[in-house]
């Protein structure tokens, strides 16, 4: 499990999920939080798909390597496309992806159920950043070979009907397998 806790910055949900994805890593379950004063406090249990490090050498890696992509953010970079496992090609999950707002109006919140593969959340995290829409929350949820995420959003455009169609459409483009 890794914890990260800085200041918020542009991108840093995209760069966090490129990074991991860079380092072999798949992501089976995150919570993302920004505070009211302006901090990232994001959780993300990690599974090493390589299994080729020892576990101190894993975590002294991470620390190293997040620590300098803390410091210096640069342009989100995309993680190696990696493999898509037997069941997802032969079983595919069609995507579905809801984006409403929420009760208050001051949020919005996407529901995306669609099969798991590597740098999919990448994917997700790009388009969102392309739109200008800024993650307040998430629950990643890794169920098997079946994604089920839900991300709290705020900005973007997103009270305009238009805008909230091409976000859909484009993230359903993204999500097929």
């Amino acid at each position: 499990q890794v914890m990260v806790f800085a200041a918020d910055q542009e991108d840093l949900f995209v760069r966090l999920t490129g990074f991991f994805g860079r380092m072999g890593f798949s992501i089976l379950d995150a919570k993302v939080h920004t505070t009211r004063h302006g901090y990232a406090l994001d959780s993300f249990m990690l599974q090493d798909t390589s299994n080729s490090a020892r576990y101190r050498d894993i975590v002294a890696l991470i620390e190293h390597e997040l620590g300098a992509l803390l410091l210096n953010p640069g342009e989100p970079q995309r993680p190696s496309s990696g493999r898509i496992s037997r069941q997802v090609k032969h079983f595919p999950v069609t995507p579905q992806v809801s984006l409403r707002a929420d009760e208050a109006g001051r949020h919005y919140i996407l529901s995306l159920p669609a099969a798991d593969r590597p740098g999919l959340l990448f994917d997700v995290a790009e388009v969102l950043a392309k739109y200008g829409i800024s993650v307040q929350a998430a629950k990643i949820a890794t169920l098997g070979e079946r994604v089920e995420d839900t991300f709290l959003l705020t900005g973007g455009g997103l009270s305009q009907d238009a805008q909230v169609l091409r976000v859909e459409r484009e993230l359903v483009d993204r999500l097929q397998v």
